[in-house]
Order: C-alpha cells, then sequence, then structure tokens
C-alpha cells in the first residue's frame, strides 16, 4: 500500500475508536468459532457419543451406525472439493451462513429413522457443511488479523470443535433422558441459536490478491508443501479411531456402559476446546515448523497409549491428548502454510484448500477401512488405534527425512 493509500484509508474511517480493531477481530473470531462448533463439532462429533444409544434404541444395527458415521467423513471431502467453487458463486460469508442453517435442519431431520438411505443423505449432508465451514472460515477472518496472532485467532476459530465435542458429551446424555428424537431436537434448537448469534458478525470479505488466476494455476508446490498435504492427511488416518470409535469402545468393547463411554468423550471435548488454543500460541511463539513436528510425536504416542493399557489413567491421558490435537492440528497446520507459502494470499487459501482436501480425503478413506477391518475382526479395537498410532509415526518420519534432506541440500 502506498503512502497516499495508506493516508486516504486512514481519513475514511476518522471515527475508528481506539482497540475497535483488536475488537472487531476478536468478534469475527468468535463468529468463525460458532461456525465450527456448528458444522464440525455438532454436526460431526454430537453423532459419536449417539451410536450406542442409536444401536439400543433399534434405529439402526451396529454396522450400519457405523457406517453412517463414515457417511459424515464422505461429505466432508465433498464439502471441502467443493467449498471454493461455492464461495466463488454466492460469497464466502454468504456460503458460511448457509452452511449453518443446512447442519440445523441436519439435526431436524434425523430425528426420525425413516430409512437408512434418509439417514444417510443427512449425515452426508452434515458433513458436507463441515468441510465448507474448515475452508472457509479461516480465509474469511484470518486476513483481518495480524501475522502475529493468527495462531491464536485460528485456534479460538478451531476451538468450538472442541466445545461442540464436550457440549455433546454432557447435552447429549442430558437429552437423551428425555429421548432420543428429544436429543436431535436439542441439538437442532442448540444449533439455530449459534447460527442467529453469529449471523452478522462476520467481517466483509478481502478481494483477492494482485497475483493473476493464471500464475496461480501454473505455481508449482515446494517439496515441504507437497510434504505437508500428505502428512494432514495421515494425521487426519489417526485420528479416526477416537473420532469415531472411543465411545463405543469403552461402553461396549471393555463393557463399562453408555455413560462410562461419554465421560471419556467429555475429556476428549475438553483437550479438543485447549488444544487449539495451547497449539496456536506454540505456533506463534515458537514457529509452526518446529510445533508441527513435537505435535506429530505426542499425538502417536497418545493414539497408541490403548494398545498399552486400557486402565483409566491411560484411556484419560489418551482422550484428553487426542481430542486436543483433533482441532489443534489445524492453527499448525494454518500457520505452517502462511510459512511456506508467505507472500500470496490467494496461494494460502488454495493451499489450505488442498490440505483441507487431503485431510478429507484421508479421512473418509481410513473411516470406511477402518469400519471394514473392525467388521472383518469382529470388533477388534486395537486394531484401529495401532493403525491410527501408525499413521501419525508415518508423518513424523515424513517430517525428518525432508528436515535432514533439506539440511544436506
Amino acid at each position: 500500500m502506498t503512502e497516499l493509500n495508506a493516508e486516504t484509508k486512514h481519513h475514511a474511517r476518522p471515527h475508528q475508536r481506539p482497540g475497535s480493531t483488536s475488537q472487531q477481530m476478536w468478534r469475527y473470531a468468535m463468529a468463525g468459532l460458532s461456525a465450527s462448533l456448528v458444522g464440525l463439532g455438532l454436526a460431526r462429533f454430537s453423532y459419536t457419543p449417539l451410536i450406542p444409544a442409536l444401536i439400543a434404541a433399534k434405529w439402526f444395527s451396529p454396522s450400519d451406525v457405523v457406517y453412517l458415521g463414515a457417511a459424515n467423513l464422505a461429505g466432508y471431502l465433498a464439502g471441502a472439493l467443493a467449498a471454493r467453487a461455492v464461495a466463488t458463486r454466492i460469497g464466502a460469508v454468504n456460503a458460511l451462513r448457509a452452511m449453518m442453517l443446512l447442519a440445523t435442519l441436519s439435526f431436524f431431520a434425523s430425528s426420525a429413522p425413516v430409512s437408512f438411505i434418509w439417514f444417510f443423505a443427512w449425515r452426508f449432508l452434515s458433513g458436507l457443511t463441515g468441510g465448507i465451514i474448515m475452508v472457509l472460515a479461516a480465509s474469511v477472518i484470518l486476513p483481518h488479523t495480524s501475522p502475529a496472532r493468527r495462531g491464536i485467532v485460528g485456534g479460538v476459530i478451531f476451538a468450538g470443535v472442541g466445545l461442540g465435542v464436550a457440549a455433546s458429551g454432557t447435552l447429549v446424555q442430558l437429552l437423551l433422558q428425555q429421548g432420543l428424537q428429544q436429543s436431535w431436537y436439542g441439538l437442532g434448537a442448540l444449533s439455530a441459536l449459534l447460527t442467529l448469534a453469529s449471523w452478522w458478525n462476520w467481517p466483509a470479505e478481502v478481494k483477492a490478491d494482485a497475483t493473476p488466476v493464471q500464475l496461480a494455476k501454473h505455481h508449482h508446490a515446494s517439496a515441504a508443501t507437497r510434504a505437508l498435504l500428505v502428512q494432514y492427511g495421515l494425521n487426519a488416518v489417526a485420528l479416526v479411531p477416537h473420532m469415531v470409535f472411543i465411545v463405543d469402545f469403552v461402553a461396549r468393547g471393555l463393557g463399562q456402559g453408555i455413560a462410562a463411554g461419554s465421560r471419556y468423550w467429555v475429556l476428549y471435548g475438553l483437550g479438543a476446546i485447549v488444544g487449539p488454543l495451547v497449539t496456536g500460541h506454540l505456533g506463534d511463539r515458537s514457529g509452526f515448523g518446529p510445533a508441527l513436528r513435537a505435535a506429530f510425536l505426542i499425538e502417536a504416542a497418545a493414539v497408541l497409549l490403548p494398545t498399552v493399557s486400557t486402565a483409566p489413567a491411560s484411556l484419560i491421558v489418551s482422550s484428553i491428548v487426542v481430542g486436543g490435537f483433533t482441532p489443534g492440528i489445524v492453527p499448525l497446520v494454518l500457520g505452517r502454510i502462511h510459512e511456506l507459502v508467505p507472500h500470496s494470499a490467494e496461494q494460502q487459501r488454495a493451499t489450505w484448500s488442498h490440505a483441507t482436501t487431503s485431510f478429507a480425503l484421508f479421512q473418509a478413506t481410513a473411516a470406511y477401512g477402518f469400519s471394514w477391518i473392525y467388521a472383518q475382526t469382529g470388533g477388534d479395537y486395537l486394531v484401529l488405534f495401532g493403525l491410527g498410532g501408525g499413521a501419525a509415526v508415518l508423518a513424523l518420519a515424513i517430517d525428518l527425512v525432508l528436515a535432514l534432506t533439506t539440511r544436506k541440500a
């Protein structure tokens, strides 16, 4: 921006109060938090503690509910792929509002077991809302955020995932006392309130930078960027065992009941609330590359922990830590993208879209693959935790090999 432009911009807002920019930034962040809470925290994660209840009420068979859970992940992949096209057509902010409305509708539509296909379609659509929100929310808000605060603001946005997990683990149990149908109604009502509360708090969209579209299309990603896309996908595989199976593992696999399984889900949610705030802060302080490497190491150990011990203390640590990295990995990857692609906002948005697509593709594949393995092994949950931990180890290995190769070069 030239001095003349800066001066013009300054005089265009003569009545701006001191601190108002910071207040706006946090207001935008809260809108992003509400979106991630609805489209990811509730639309996806509230289903996990409902799985045992769906089976007990004979709405669906145990194998059916697992595939219905995977339908949400397939929808997430579709949303990640479609997000930029939807934003181009109707605007990113309008797309975010529309997805929150669609997620709300999906709760009410799921309140009766009309058929497997009906339920599958709405689980798919609820996943689609999450994929679109994941791609667009940060790209709408972060241009209004100073570089020094991008980690923590990203953490606030995606803390909504953890709030949704914690709310689903506590609220769902209270609602289930009224009935399974009432649980879906309650989640729909909460989603509607959050959608209304955030409706006018989104920022104005920032126009794309002056980089020509043709140049963006022919941009060749660096080896580090390509590796990051694969690592983010492997991280998605690592999260699937806890994300889909942890409540059922405790409730039926260990025979401790739905209430016990839900308690671990609450711990998972508490970790998910704190996780992105901690990782975002660490990324701002130490750099996102080193923070991401440490995240892969800690996450691998936490995912593998149930294969070593199913004692309460082990399951508590595993649930909290993996819960923390479920949304906590997001501000780290976002920050790392800004480090690797520092000079083009358009390329940053494109790379983040590709990263989200990679995450969704690996996650959906793992969800269906793990569902098949679960059925073939007669419900052997520990195999799933072992495979998930192996994926995190592989992500770490790629990072270390790339670092060694770069040093030798």
